[in-house]
């Protein structure tokens, strides 16, 4: 993977023109190798992304007897399901900071039975699962926090899950229903299963990638709106045979971003009108702040239409990609509020606080509550040094201050630790750099 220096400074960019070619979707890669790993036969993946989250799924299903195999540097793969039930029994199990792993995979777990300890990198223990783990023991399961209550690391004992009905909290974390989804074929062996969703569900496009991906794999999702979710009994995972992973629709909003600040076209491929990904919205709110979109099957192209208008906008659906809207909120005309993204709290870090502290420094007058930010521009960008809390969002979308826009110039801008960007865009400072020109 790409290497960084401990610190990367960012030049002010005049224009930004040029065409991205997306790695891979994070939430669809990890979903497929669980799938692929649950299901019967083997699964061609191709054009796994390459990352940090990838890798960590990968080894825990090494541990637990999957057996998979890389086509040579490429990244396709190979993945032998294991038929609902792992080989191996008793593990160790190391997530990293990956909730899209970590997640589903307690799940499938608690369902299958065995011994099982996950934890992970320390952010990852004071990252909430409770609410995943409280309805997973209600129905059955026997799943010990380890640590802190609600929180990794987790030690998995065979259970006993045979509900007909599960109940699971929607406000924190869609992760927790598609990790209650996904394993709800092997714990719907021989009767029905509702899950129910307690209060607002947030971050729905989600959801509708696990749904879309577990008919991939032939189990039928029946659903009440976002209330509640039915799963027949005696569905099971089946190979599809092959697979292609959409390009990343939160990675691209920081190239489509560059486009309506600082000129364009800029085209990203891999992701567009036919995409799963609820991310691909990110362009609705780019246009209300005055961008012009055009949008194929398979790729998005944006242009500045001028300077950025300020937006109000509730970012529930679109948390990750919300995040770059914000920093675009740097070269809009007024006062700009990014509402409902509580959910920023729990993420890799606390995003709202993080955000805040960082757009201050370039000058910002930034307000921020318990589930909103509010942004307003300074008349001249001030040059600082970013950092990044160990979170890749974080790093990617404030590469974006260096650009030159309509309403301002961009600065002189220095990133800590950029590597970070290799939880799910190892080489993103590099196609970045692709598609800015310098004076």
């Amino acid at each position: 993977m790409k290497t960084y220096p401990h610190q990367l400074a960012l030049t002010p960019g005049s224009v930004a023109r040029g065409v991205v070619r997306l790695p891979g979707s994070k939430s669809i890669s990890n979903r497929m190798l669980l799938l692929a790993a649950l299901a019967s036969g083997t699964t061609e993946i191709r054009e796994l992304l390459s990352s940090d989250d990838t890798q960590v799924m990968l080894a825990a299903l090494q541990k637990l007897g999957v057996p998979w195999q890389q086509h040579g540097q490429n990244q396709d793969y190979v993945v032998t399901g294991a038929a609902g039930r792992f080989p191996v029994q008793s593990a160790d199990l190391f997530m990293g900071n990956a909730g899209t792993a970590i997640r589903p995979l307690t799940a499938a777990l608690a369902a299958i039975g065995g011994e099982y300890t996950v934890h992970g990198v320390p952010r990852m223990h004071e990252r909430p699962i409770g609410d995943l783990v409280d309805a997973l023991n209600a129905a059955g399961a026997r799943i010990d926090y380890t640590g802190q209550l609600g929180f990794p690391p987790l030690h998995i004992h065979a259970g006993d899950l045979h509900p007909q009905v599960m109940q699971v909290r929607g406000n924190v974390s869609s992760q927790f229903l598609t990790a209650l989804l996904m394993a709800s074929p092997l714990i719907a062996r021989d009767h029905a299963l509702r899950i129910d969703v307690v209060g607002e569900l947030i971050s729905k496009p989600y959801i509708e990638i696990t749904l879309n991906l577990m008919q991939r794999f032939g189990v039928a999702v029946e659903r009440d709106g976002w209330a509640a979710f039915r799963i027949a009994p005696g569905q099971t995972y089946q190979s599809p045979g092959v697979l292609h992973v959409e390009g990343d629709a939160s990675s691209a909003s920081y190239f489509l971003a560059a486009g309506a600040i600082a000129g364009g076209p800029v085209r990203v491929e891999g992701v567009g009108k036919s995409s799963i990904q609820g991310d691909v919205r990110f362009v609705e709110a780019l246009e209300r702040m005055g961008a012009h979109i055009t949008m194929g099957d398979n790729w998005i192209e944006v242009r500045s239409g001028g300077a950025l208008k300020a937006i109000d906008a509730d970012f529930n659906h679109i948390p990750d990609a919300a995040m770059t809207i914000a920093v675009a909120a740097l070269y809009a005309e007024g006062t700009s509020t990014l509402r409902n993204i509580g959910s920023w709290r729990v993420k890799e870090t606390d995003r709202l606080s993080a955000m805040a502290t960082e757009l201050r420094k370039l000058g910002a007058e930034v307000e921020e509550g318990s589930d909103y930010l509010q942004v307003t521009p300074p008349a001249v960008l001030q040059p600082a040094t970013i950092d990044t809390y160990d979170d890749h969002r974080m790093a990617m979308c404030f590469s974006l201050a260096s650009l030159d826009g309509v309403a301002r110039k961009g600065t002189s801008v220095c990133i800590n630790d950029p590597a970070c960007v290799a939880k799910t865009f190892p080489d993103y400072f590099d196609a970045f750099a692709g598609i800015v020109q310098h004076d």
